[in-house]
């Protein structure tokens, strides 16, 4: 899920004090969750989760060294489904998203309001002006130890093992998080949770996701790299922007089409489908934002030894530098990473190859 910091910006009055009035008043609602443990007026349900919370926290401070301090040991019971709305927009042209700067949090690649009204009003100005914009919502944040983050009821029902994978992304943002590079702050979050499931997942006689489901996830991404890859190929080009826009068209109504002809025969799709659906310039660029340097870091902390100290403070030599030798270091770090897979990328575009396993 996204770290966002809703405190700062430089666009309007209104968005701070939006983003102030939320921020308080998710916090003004927090109760501790020991004391609602206890209470015997607790739902039993809410309880159940509550008590995974709490074994959750306590395996990410202790096996993942994270600084857990106090963030999620309240909860609070919000009145809306959910307590963010991100916009991300991008150019029609451009798989770079726009991005918004904050004093504190520097600049990020995202916006992040509590009243979907607010975010609407904003996605149809971005609109206005020629952007390609995803507007979501967002079931948790990190204010990044700033304030101590309660769990929240947008996702406190989640499964024991969504619910863990989300705490230890948010938790790593308390860990690492480096001002103005969303892409390396949110990969490495990712990187964190995607590698200590397995284990957090055998200490708890979890079962591993069902292979079909993984395999799953892993056509979709490729589908979507595949796309990422022939608009790059069509933004850089010298055709006009009437050409442009034509062949941006095919292309992802081609991915909408690799789609459906993959995807036949798949049950409990339906988030697949609503993210192609949605698919743009702004939807690729926050996959990539989330997904394209997680290699990269996974084999850090294989070169890390496996240990978490270790992983931590290579990460931040690493952030540490500038932004473009940071690029570089991550793209050697990915290409090892790639070397080392045997796993295939995924299907292709084209058409006579979408249910290609390899291309």
């Amino acid at each position: 899920m996204m770290a966002v910091l809703p405190l700062g910006g430089c666009e309007t009055v209104h968005f701070y004090s939006q983003a102030a009035t939320g921020q308080l008043k998710v916090l003004a609602g927090r109760k501790p969750i020991d004391r609602l443990v206890q209470d015997e007026q607790t739902d039993p349900t809410l309880r159940r989760q509550l008590e995974w919370v709490r074994a959750i926290r306590a395996y990410a401070a202790g096996e993942l060294r994270l600084p857990v301090g106090t963030a999620y040991s309240d909860f609070t019971q919000l009145e809306d489904e959910y307590v963010l709305y991100n916009l991300v927009a991008a150019p029609e042209f451009s798989l770079s998203p726009k991005r918004w700067c904050y004093p504190i949090a520097g600049c990020a690649s995202y916006r992040g309001y509590f009243k979907k009204h607010d975010a609407e009003t904003q996605e149809a100005r971005l609109r206005a002006e020629g952007y390609d914009v995803y507007l979501g919502p967002v079931p948790a944040y990190s204010t990044l130890g700033w304030f101590d983050d309660p769990v929240l009821s947008s996702f406190v029902n989640w499964t024991p093992d969504r619910l863990a994978s989300l705490l230890f992304h948010e938790l790593a943002h308390r860990r690492v998080y480096i001002s103005g590079d969303t892409r390396f702050n949110e990969s490495f979050a990712t990187a964190v949770s995607r590698i200590a499931l397995p284990d957090w997942r055998r200490r708890n006689g979890i079962a591993a996701p069902k292979v079909a489901n993984v395999e799953q996830a892993r056509r979709v991404n490729g589908l979507m790299v595949s796309a990422r890859k022939q608009l790059q190929d069509i933004y850089d080009s010298k055709a006009t922007d009437e050409e442009k826009r034509q062949r941006k068209a095919n292309t992802l109504q081609q991915l909408r089409y690799c789609y459906r002809k993959v995807s036949e025969g798949w049950t409990e799709d339906e988030k697949f489908t609503r993210l192609i659906e949605k698919t743009n310039n702004a939807t690729l660029a926050l996959v990539s934002e989330y997904q394209s340097q997680v290699p990269a870091f996974v084999q850090l902390y294989k070169d890390s030894g496996s240990d978490w100290e270790a992983f931590y403070t290579a990460v931040e030599q690493l952030g540490a530098l500038p932004k473009d030798e940071r690029k570089k270091r991550l793209k050697l770090l990915n290409e090892r990473a790639q070397a080392s897979s045997k796993k295939v990328t995924g299907p292709s575009l084209h058409r006579d190859t979408c249910m290609s396993a390899a291309n």
